[in-house]
């Protein structure tokens, strides 16, 4: 119960800041991560987690499946087919540079065989948009920056799941865990991505039922009903849950619009309570000693991977677009390593495999510098575009906030949501 009075007063503090967080460097979610860690046995001492804690699997399950969910919902079909080419872009060319890029300075860096490195890289590939959101949330920002870095962040942590979870399994899974083959995990993907279409299709095929339906009050438990049996349905088949959880949000966004209006306070709350929660276990990972077990090699590899790699894979996919130089250097400047790296990183560090430790380490390290590094640059580059009112008067319902703290534009928070200039 300490674990949940520590979360508790977290979460206080959090909204209690988050007016302040709206309008300087501080950043809500580095508030859950600093306060796992001083409440860790690095520090206070006050909780005791172990990478081998059932409660470090079980959060990061949990809270992957809750955001995939709401990820999934952000993505909307026919905005994609009319703004394509710039994420795909980023998507097809910058990501996969940034993929083998990380590989590379992980190997020659840090000295981890190739497999584990390539899996570092697949790991870090996937960004957030929560720690740029002073940038992504406001319409004095050209709206195919917005674009760019909101459609990017919503699918490359999809696009990345599967690249992790064979990575891992070519890693050689030990302790305990059984040998995966890459047709198991194909299956176990194929799986998923069937039960995440076809759930949500029948549920929608029902609600067209003359005497079926749920009452106004009622409508934001359908698709909350359809996550829980998705979750249920997976773990007792061994089908992936994540990818399910992505495609049954998009599928379900599609159908039944309206339920996922209905839904999407509801769900963008659950979301955001299961990461924070997530952030405050890796937080009590992050310990003293878990900073001194990483090489000065590895170090560089952090600093490379923040100021290099991501900015010139971006930078060179970028290239022959209509972006002028500003908005080119402060998209690729904006690739945090976020949330789905945390989770990524907990299941590397959870399979067992030979340089695991040594992998989730310099992860670890890398989301921490990351965070700090973006979530405390987005404020003071967001006025460069004359985006002056950064937050509004508390208690002002006309100007919404971001759930990590920053005022948000909520029309031009979802995915491919910005209209074209």
């Amino acid at each position: 119960m300490v674990l949940v009075a520590v979360f508790g007063v977290a979460l206080l503090v959090a909204v209690l800041l988050s007016g302040l967080a709206a309008r300087t460097v501080l950043s809500t979610s580095l508030l859950f991560l600093v306060g796992g860690a001083l409440v860790s046995d690095g520090f206070l001492g006050l909780i005791h987690i172990t990478p081998n804690s059932e409660i470090v699997s079980v959060t990061a399950d949990l809270a992957l499946f809750a955001v995939l969910f709401t990820d999934g919902m952000h993505v909307s079909l026919p905005k994609l087919r009319a703004h394509w080419k710039n994420p795909a872009r980023a998507l097809g060319l910058g990501m996969p540079l940034a993929f083998v890029g990380m590989a590379l300075i992980t190997h020659y860096l840090v000295g981890l065989d190739w497999t584990t490195s390539f899996l570092v890289g697949a790991v870090l590939a996937p960004t957030d948009p929560v720690f740029a959101s002073a940038i992504v949330g406001r319409k004095e920002v050209p709206a195919k920056l917005r674009q760019l870095l909101n459609v990017e962040s919503g699918i490359n942590d999809g696009l990345a799941l599967p690249i992790v979870l064979i990575l891992i399994a070519a890693a050689g899974p030990t302790a305990g865990h059984a040998e995966a083959s890459l047709g198991k995990i194909v299956l176990e993907l194929g799986l998923g991505l069937a039960f995440g279409i076809v759930l949500p299709l029948l549920v929608s095929g029902l609600l067209r039922i003359r005497l079926l339906g749920a009452e106004p009050k009622l409508q934001p438990l359908l698709p909350l009903a359809i996550g829980v049996i998705l979750y249920g349905l997976c773990h007792l088949t061994h089908a992936n849950p994540y990818l399910a959880a992505f495609s049954a949000g998009a599928v379900l966004t599609a159908a039944s619009p309206e339920a996922k209006t209905a839904f999407e306070p509801l769900g963008e709350a659950l979301a955001e309570l299961a990461k924070f929660a997530a952030l405050l276990v890796f937080g009590a990972l992050l310990t003293p000693q878990l900073f001194g077990d990483l090489s000065v090699g590895g170090y560089l590899a952090v600093l490379l991977a923040i100021v290099l790699i991501r900015p010139a894979s971006l930078l060179i996919s970028l290239v022959g677009t209509r972006f002028d130089r500003r908005e080119k250097l402060v998209a690729a400047w904006f690739g945090p390593k976020g949330f789905a790296s945390v989770v990524y990183g907990l299941l590397v560090l959870q399979a067992g495999i030979p340089q695991g430790e040594e992998a989730f380490t310099l992860i670890a390290v890398c989301i921490a510098a990351s965070i700090i590094a973006h979530s405390s640059t987005d404020v003071p580059i967001a006025r460069l575009f004359h985006v002056d009112d950064l937050a509004g008067i508390p208690g002002d319902e006309s100007t919404p906030t971001h759930h990590d703290g920053h005022v948000v534009d909520r029309h031009a928070s979802s995915i491919a949501a910005a209209p074209p200039e």
